[in-house]
């Protein structure tokens, strides 16, 4: 069942109430929601809930209707995050697990673990201990594996997956692994499920070759309900009549699960298809779904390996895997979860300072677009937004010290450049660029609670809000568009009016916070509508992050040749420019500067060898700044 707590409830009264469930012989764990906390009591003896319901400090007690308790939606309405070391899975990112099938040598798991590391995985997988279908192949090297396989993730900063196939594995394991796997063959081995479950680390449960999805749930019921509260769940394929694949993979399971059940769930496209060529389309195929990550198989030489080499991606492969995943993404609402780079030699680190929140500013209302790419940019650290009312307050609030970061708009796929942020990067010298963050603009109809479409006369929006549902606002020739300051002010704005007449175009966040009805999703007349947000910081938070990315402005002499002679610069040493932009220097007519952005080498020595002969070519040059994009 689930209890939930009163906002006012007492400590004692909390003990009392745990006291008394536990005597009766429930297992209890506290989740501590958005807007409540609640208790999830899970036992076999049967009690009368009203004995609960009367006791100080519970506001509600719900029963949970299905078999699996602890894994129920109807126990936790948030998606559960499990966190691994420094990667993160679940919500709105899309991590990707990868490595080989076994671990082989030393030389194969440590190659395997660069390669994962530098196309963008966040987790390295490789087996020690292989359950073989024939006695005679590889088995995997045992405790010499667990052993290589840690090195392999310390020398990478990688978190490292490995499958358990017996108990007595355990105790050599849990020392050299972050992640315990559960094989298709072992789902239903309910002792190894209870002892691995004990250990609470987080387990991988992929789903048996025959199993109904309840059957897969009520597997990972056994673990939650030994110990651990992290289970990712893993669909890989389930056996069929069909013989073109190594299984059938059952992607309608992703967002059954995800209604049925809080977990995150990755897919394996390796093991379901069993064919190297089918594995990217079926990996797409399954972040579309709705899945939370990947677990690949990639190999250093597909033909050399001792396992599943036929459906191991090469080094390639799987780098082209992660740009098309990067490139997906956006239009799902999601990022490719990245673990923090390794930091540059005698450069400052940015660092959100453990149990402290940081400040960052951004310009409009709560619930804004920047607010929502502020707190996914920083979605890994302690951070408090701080609503700004202008562009250049942001600039002010960050300069002043008060906040540490902001965040600022400064392109939008359909309507170009924000210019006023860009001339704002010029003003004040003493900011830099340290980040970057792309949402994709969902635009809502929003209208207060009990409100119809029918009811409303008047939408509120910034310009740009009603200017992108232009189609949609067509088919409603009586409504007045009126134009507001921004998006999620508009939103406020009905939330104090109260009138069932006044609609706000606005994200879904707005809604939320405002505690308004989503009238109608999506009204956006192109869907393809991004926005490239930028993070400024003070000089002495300079990113330390291995850099990808540079923002440089410069202008050049009035003559005939000079910005081919400077971008001649760039071409020489292949640097690639993803950007260039005039703008009019202020205060000198008809004179214009141009900003670029350029992909840069993690080493930078292309970049660092290619500034003097830039500053030379240049009248006047500066470096809006250098980061991870």
């Amino acid at each position: 069942m689930v209890i939930v707590l009163s906002h006012t409830i007492k400590k004692n009264e909390k003990e009392n109430l745990r006291a008394f469930l536990e005597e009766k012989g429930f297992k209890l764990r506290e989740i501590v929601g958005e807007e409540e906390t609640i208790l999830g009591a899970v036992g076999i003896r049967p009690i009368d809930i009203r004995e609960v319901q009367m006791m100080p400090g519970v506001d509600r007690v719900i029963p949970i209707s299905k078999p699996y308790k602890l894994a129920s939606r109807e126990l936790k309405k948030e998606d559960t995050i499990v966190p691994v070391g420094p990667a993160k899975i679940g919500g709105l990112r899309i991590s990707v697990i990868a490595g080989p099938c076994a671990v082989e040598s030393r030389e194969q798991i440590l190659e395997s673990a660069r390669l994962v590391r530098e196309s963008g995985g966040v987790m390295l997988r490789g087996g020690a201990y292989k359950p073989r279908t024939s006695p005679y192949s590889f088995q995997g090297l045992g405790e010499e594996g667990l052993t290589y396989l840690k090195m392999a993730g310390e020398a990478t900063g990688l978190p490292v997956a490995s499958e358990i196939v017996a108990t007595e594995h355990i105790d050599p394991m849990k020392e050299c692994v972050d992640v315990f796997q559960i094989g298709a063959r072992n789902m239903q081995n309910f002792e190894l499920l209870k002892r691995v479950g004990a250990l609470e680390k987080p387990v991988i449960l992929k789903r048996g070759m025959s199993a109904t999805i309840e059957e897969w749930l009520m597997a990972a019921e056994y673990l939650l309900s030994s110990g651990t509260e992290y289970v990712i769940l893993c669909e890989r394929g389930i056996r069929t009549f069909e013989p073109y694949t190594r299984n059938t993979l059952d992607l309608s399971a992703i967002p059954i699960v995800k209604k049925l059940s809080h977990l995150p769930v990755i897919v394996d496209p390796s093991h379901a298809t069993g064919i190297r060529e089918k594995v990217a389309p079926m990996a797409l195929a399954a972040v579309a779904a709705g899945a939370d990550g990947l677990l690949v198989e990639v190999h250093p030489d597909p033909g050399k390996a001792l396992s599943d080499g036929p459906q191991s991606l090469f080094p390639s492969q799987f780098e082209k895997l992660m740009r098309d995943i990067e490139a997906l993404a956006p239009v799902l609402g999601k990022e490719v979860a990245r673990l923090p780079e390794t930091p540059v030699p005698g450069k400052k680190e940015i660092r959100i300072r453990q149990g402290a929140e940081d400040l960052v500013a951004f310009q409009g209302e709560p619930g804004a677009f920047s607010e929502m790419a502020l707190f996914r940019h920083f979605e890994n650290a302690v951070v408090s937004s701080l609503p700004c009312s202008a562009f250049r307050d942001v600039f002010d609030t960050v300069l002043s010290g008060r906040a540490r970061y902001g965040i600022l708009p400064i392109e939008n796929s359909l309507s170009g450049s924000i210019h006023e942020n860009y001339d704002l990067l010029l003003q004040y010298p003493d900011v830099s660029l340290v980040g970057e963050h792309k949402i994709r603009i969902e635009h809502n109809l929003i209208g207060v609670p009990g409100a119809r479409i029918e009811d409303v006369r008047q939408v509120y929006s910034h310009p740009q809000g009603l200017a992108q549902c232009s189609k949609f606002l067509d088919t409603f020739p009586d409504w007045q568009k009126v134009p507001f300051y921004d998006t999620a002010g508009s939103v406020a704005f009905i939330a104090r009016e109260k009138q069932k007449a006044y609609a706000a175009i606005a994200s879904a966040e707005a809604a939320k916070v405002y505690r308004m009805d989503i009238l109608k999703e999506g009204i956006e007349t192109n869907p393809r509508n991004y926005t490239r947000f930028v993070i400024i910081a003070r000089e002495e938070y300079a990113r330390v992050r291995t850099p990808n990315k540079a923002s440089i402005v410069f202008s050049t002499p009035d003559k005939p040749g000079s910005l081919f002679r400077f971008l001649k610069v760039l071409a020489d040493r292949e640097l690639n420019m993803h950007k260039l932009e005039s703008r009019p220097i202020p205060g000198k007519p008809w004179e214009y500067m141009f900003y670029a952005d350029l992909q840069i080498k993690p080493d930078r020595k292309r970049f660092d060898s290619a500034l003097d002969a830039m500053k030379q070519a240049a009248d006047d040059f500066r470096i809006l700044g250098v980061y991870q994009a």
